[in-house]
């Protein structure tokens, strides 16, 4: 870009006049590699988005995030409330993840699998090129008065805009409270599942307020991302831009043909005309810019058909337009790198050595030891289990390891033990051991939680008993 060239389009959001009301995109329908591309995989994630609710592993839905009760299910893995620190390094090791890959590439993730793109772009505005046509016939149509031409297309894209918002709504909250629970509340009777009904209504609305209204809003003034790449990017980091080194000055293409001086930009503004947040690409990094490659595809076409070479706006730093560098890992790049390779060794680590079931035991408070007429002391503690895995514990047992001799006596039970998944449960117990065995004042009890054979937890809890004579 120009030194000359103003750079009060900054001062404000390319959607958002002088006025601060709002300027409606007519976004043009974009076409060529890059769209064909987004398109297919935008089809693998509609697939994937729609499927993940349905599938199940081992009794449990492949994704869930249950925040009334407190279960999170990722890649089949059940986790509760009482595994929110491993929850909190899963979310923090994703939000890496994007840090590094924006430093690397940009906003890729916005142009090519943030669910607001997939859905606005290449799901409701097709919606819309269907029924009212490119952005030539949408911005005549919305100027002509209301008239049965208006009412018909409007409202068909107002119906199916909201039968489009009530599906992806009611897949969403399958996320929340999985499917089984959603498809009771389609089949029962409506008065049984109210709070259910108006979460289903709730989450269509907001859908159909987004993708109607307020579309590319999101991206520009709710989304923090967009601003955040302010901090992460630098002039290595790779994204979709413009190379003024080739393109400028621009011309017409009348003129180019008798003056080599000029750059191969023609000016034709087809980049800003097809761009979905209403920016002109050739003023350089700009918050509202997602990444989606309609203008690189625009520019391409507009370049073949003058035969010239494509990639005048491309995938590149600003260090290989200006100075013509290969992509290269910073040092920066290189730290967070390292970061994410060690809360992923740590997330690995913790996931791997994680308990099915977890035991807590603990002293019952009030009573520090009780004396039997037979001399043998006892101590009376609480045991709370809860069960992580895909299926009930009905056969599980307490034993102590050490100290030799000492051994449970349960309250109201005859020793075995059950964990019904996702539930804590707790039981009462005495230890009792004969004062022969004991040392010390306070003592430790080292105890074993048995499914069968198997042991599956351990834990330790301090013995306390009179002084020693």
């Amino acid at each position: 870009m120009n030194a000359s060239d103003s750079e009060s389009f900054r001062d404000r959001v390319s959607t958002i006049d002088e006025s601060g009301k709002r300027k409606w995109v007519f976004a043009y329908k974009p076409s060529g590699r890059f769209y064909n591309a987004r398109s297919c995989l935008s089809i693998l994630y509609l697939v994937l988005f729609f499927g993940f609710p349905l599938v199940k592993l081992q009794g449990e839905p492949y994704f869930l995030f249950n925040i009334i009760e407190r279960k999170f299910v990722i890649f089949g893995f059940v986790f509760w409330s009482q595994d929110f620190y491993l929850f909190g390094i899963t979310m923090i090791l994703f939000i890496v993840f994007i840090i590094v890959f924006t430093v690397a590439f940009g906003r890729l993730f916005c142009g090519w699998a943030c669910p607001q793109t997939v859905f606005m772009e290449l799901v409701f505005r097709r919606i819309e090129y269907w029924i009212e046509g490119d952005a030539n016939k949408q911005i005549k149509l919305n100027a002509m008065p209301w008239n049965w031409e208006k009412t018909r297309k409007k409202g068909l894209k107002t119906i199916v805009f909201f039968a489009v918002s009530f599906l992806i709504g009611n897949t969403f909250l399958a996320y929340i409270i999985g499917s089984d629970a959603l498809f009771g509340i389609i089949t029962d009777p409506v008065g049984t599942h109210i709070k259910g009904l108006l979460a289903m209504i709730v989450f269509s609305m907001v859908f159909f307020f987004v993708y109607l209204w307020f579309r590319e809003q999101v991206c520009t003034i709710v989304c923090p991302y967009g601003r955040l790449q302010g901090v992460l990017l630098d002039k290595h980091s790779v994204l979709v831009a413009y190379d003024y080194v080739r393109g400028e000055p621009r011309g017409k293409h009348i003129k180019k043909a008798s003056n080599s001086s000029v750059g191969d930009c023609v000016d034709c503004g087809l980049c800003v005309r097809v761009c979905p947040t209403g920016i002109d690409i050739r003023n350089g990094t700009q918050l509202e810019c997602t990444n989606c490659t309609a203008c690189i595809d625009a520019c391409d076409s507009i370049m073949d058909n003058l035969n010239k070479p494509r990639g005048l706006v491309k995938y590149a730093s600003e260090s290989t337009i200006k100075e013509n560098q290969p992509f290269i890992i910073t040092s920066r790049l290189k730290a967070y790198i390292a970061v994410l390779i060690v809360l992923l060794g740590i997330w690995v680590a913790i996931l791997s050595t994680r308990n099915t079931v977890d035991m807590e035991v603990r002293k019952v408070s009030g009573q520090i030891y009780s004396k039997r007429p037979n001399g043998e002391i006892s101590n009376i503690y609480n045991v709370m289990l809860l069960n992580k895995s895909h299926s009930d514990f009905d056969n599980l047992s307490l034993e102590i390891k050490r100290p030799k001799g000492a051994r449970i006596e349960w309250v109201g039970l005859n020793g075995r033990l059950s964990s019904p998944v996702g539930q804590a449960v707790k039981y009462t117990f005495f230890v009792v051991i004969n004062p022969s065995k004991l040392h010390e004042r306070k003592s430790q009890v080292h105890l074993v939680l048995l499914n069968g054979t198997q042991v599956i937890e351990t834990s330790e809890t301090s013995f306390i008993s009179p002084l020693n004579k």
